[in-house]
Formats: structure tokens, C-alpha cells, sequence
């Protein structure tokens, strides 16, 4: 998730590969033009990692096909970190400075371990539609966990922008559930909780390393819980292996839990927490789109007015000063 220094220098060392470029504020010093060219490709990054996360949803419903919840989410996480530790390894990567220990295990509680966990005992009983509501929301309180802990003061009309397009979005996905509240909505908020903070101490983190080693480190953390965990489900829990639940485990661990991550929070370092935050207003429309072709669940007439009202919110986020 973020990128770490070396365990001695006090400025990020990078690595030789393409995943090693740092994450930190001077990177993108100096002309305007390289500094737009920066902000655009940290949107881009952003963005890949917004398309990414949602595919998570109907993944982890397939994943449930053969899996059970918590065999589902630890294997999921030890898959994930040992695609980060070959990484670590093969590219030499040195321990993580001490001060960034406690940074590291925040991102671990929330992103690796408490958000998959929470989402998925969620639906068991939830539909990936009305699990969006957790998307919906994310954007709004990550922007908030980023003032609280970073001291970040955007503009009033950043923040009219997020709030209306919060508001379209969560109005969206309680329509879609028929608006009634579920046993899962308790796991839900509680994601939503842990995910920002994660979020949030993640882009603080990708500041000052590359942004791959901070999900990365923040994997092989979890390690010493998680792989216990995963040889203790699948002992307990009944595995049925079938195309649709490897598949959803694969994506969750590589693309959603490693490789997603990977890309937002080199986006998040680049163009701020808050701005890219924002980007994920599309995040339950794009899920919920997914949730059509891969899950076969109704789409309602409302998705493409709901979607115009969050790309112009968008819009308006990304212009505004944070």
C-alpha cells in the first residue's frame, strides 16, 4: 500500500522497477507542464484503482460460491501477500523504517484485514447493490479522516460538491435495496469506518515512499494473523471449488486487495487524499453495472441519471482547491 524507506535513510530510497518511482511531494517538482502531466496521471492512477475495487463486490460474491466468509478473506489476503512479498524480495526492497510501523499496521487493520472481512459477512445476506452504499459513502468520510488527521482545508464548494454527489449516490443505492435497513448494515458502516482510516493513513504514507510497498509491507504484516486464519477456516468451512469462485478469490486477492491499491494510493500521493477520494463516487455505479453482466441482478432507469448527477460532482471536486 505505501511505500517505504529504507530502514536507515530518512529520505525514500527508490527501487530498480517500474513499481519503485516514490510517492513524495518533490517528485513532481518542476515545470508546470510536468507538474499537470503528474496530476493527470495521478488521476489516471486513481482511476484504475476506482475501476478495480469495483469489480470487489461481485468478485466476493462469486468468491462465496465455493468459499465461506472467513476462508475467503484470509485466504484472499495470504494470496495477495505473497504476491507482494516475491515482489519485495525480488526487487531488494529493505525493511520499513521504524517510525512507519504504526502507519503500516492502521492500513493492515483497515484495508487488509477489516474492510474485506466486514464487506464480506455482509453479503451473505446483502446484495452487491446494496452493499454500494458503503462506496457511496467512502469518498466523504475519507475526505473527512484526511482533515482530521492531516490538517486539510478544501474549499466549500469541493465540499458542497462531495456532500451532493455522497447524497445522489447513497439516495441511488438505498432505492436500489428498496430502502430498507439489513443485519448487514452494521458490518457495513463498520467498513466503511476502518476503510477511510486505512485510506487515509495509506495516502499519508505513499508520500513519503512508493506507494506499492506501503500495501505491500502492509500485507506481509498481516501475515502471522492471516495465514493461521486461512489453515484454520478452510478446516471448518466446507470448499467447493467451481470457474466462478477461483476466479472471484484471484481478482479480490491480485487485483483488488494488491494491484488495485497499488495504483490509488499512487494516485492519492499525487493529486491529494480528498481530490482522489472523490473519484470513487463512480465506484457503485460502476459496481452496480458489473453486478448487471456478471451477477444478473436489475439494473432500475434511475442508474443513468444518478450517474450524470456523480460525473458532474466529479467534475466539480476535481476543479475546486483542496
Amino acid at each position: 500500500m505505501r511505500a517505504q524507506d529504507s530502514a536507515t535513510a530518512p529520505t525514500p530510497i527508490a527501487v530498480n522497477g517500474s513499481m519503485s518511482t516514490p510517492g513524495t511531494p518533490g517528485a513532481h517538482a518542476g515545470p508546470p507542464s510536468q507538474k499537470s502531466t503528474a496530476r493527470r496521471l495521478g488521476t489516471l492512477q486513481a482511476a484504475l484503482g476506482v475501476i478495480a475495487f469495483s469489480l470487489t463486490f461481485p468478485a466476493t460474491a462469486w468468491g462465496l460460491e465455493g468459499f465461506g466468509p472467513w476462508s475467503l478473506v484470509a485466504v484472499r489476503v495470504v494470496l495477495a501477500a505473497l504476491i507482494a512479498g516475491g515482489c519485495l524480495l525480488a526487487l531488494r526492497v529493505p525493511l520499513p523504517a521504524r517510525r512507519h510501523w504504526a502507519g503500516l499496521a492502521v492500513v493492515a487493520a483497515g484495508v487488509v484485514l477489516g474492510f474485506p472481512l466486514l464487506t464480506t459477512l455482509a453479503l451473505q445476506t446483502s446484495t452487491t447493490s446494496h452493499a454500494a452504499v458503503v462506496i457511496g459513502l467512502l469518498p466523504l468520510t475519507t475526505a473527512l479522516c484526511s482533515a482530521l488527521r492531516m490538517g486539510s482545508r478544501p474549499s466549500r464548494a469541493f465540499w458542497a460538491a462531495a456532500l451532493a454527489g455522497a447524497a445522489a449516490v447513497l439516495a441511488f443505492t438505498v432505492q436500489q435495496s428498496g430502502g430498507a435497513l439489513t443485519s448487514a448494515d452494521a458490518y457495513l458502516f463498520g467498513a466503511l469506518l476502518v476503510c477511510a482510516a486505512g485510506y487515509t493513513e495509506g495516502g499519508r504514507l505513499a508520500r513519503v515512499m512508493p506507494g506499492w510497498q506501503v500495501i505491500g509491507w502492509a500485507l506481509v504484516l498481516s501475515l502471522p494473523l492471516t495465514a493461521p486464519a486461512a489453515a484454520l477456516a478452510l478446516t471448518y468451512e466446507p470448499v467447493q471449488l467451481t470457474a466462478h469462485s477461483v476466479i472471484g478469490l484471484l481478482w479480490v486477492a491480485a487485483g483488488s486487495q494488491f494491484l488495485g491499491l497499488v495504483v490509488w494510493y499512487r494516485g492519492m500521493a499525487a493529486i491529494g487524499i480528498p481530490k482522489a477520494s472523490q473519484l470513487q463516487l463512480a465506484q457503485p455505479l460502476l459496481t452496480l453495472v458489473w453486478s448487471v453482466l456478471l451477477l444478473s441482478e436489475q439494473l432500475t432507469p434511475a442508474a443513468p441519471l444518478t450517474a450524470a448527477a456523480v460525473l458532474v460532482c466529479i467534475a466539480v471536486t476535481q476543479r475546486a482547491r483542496g
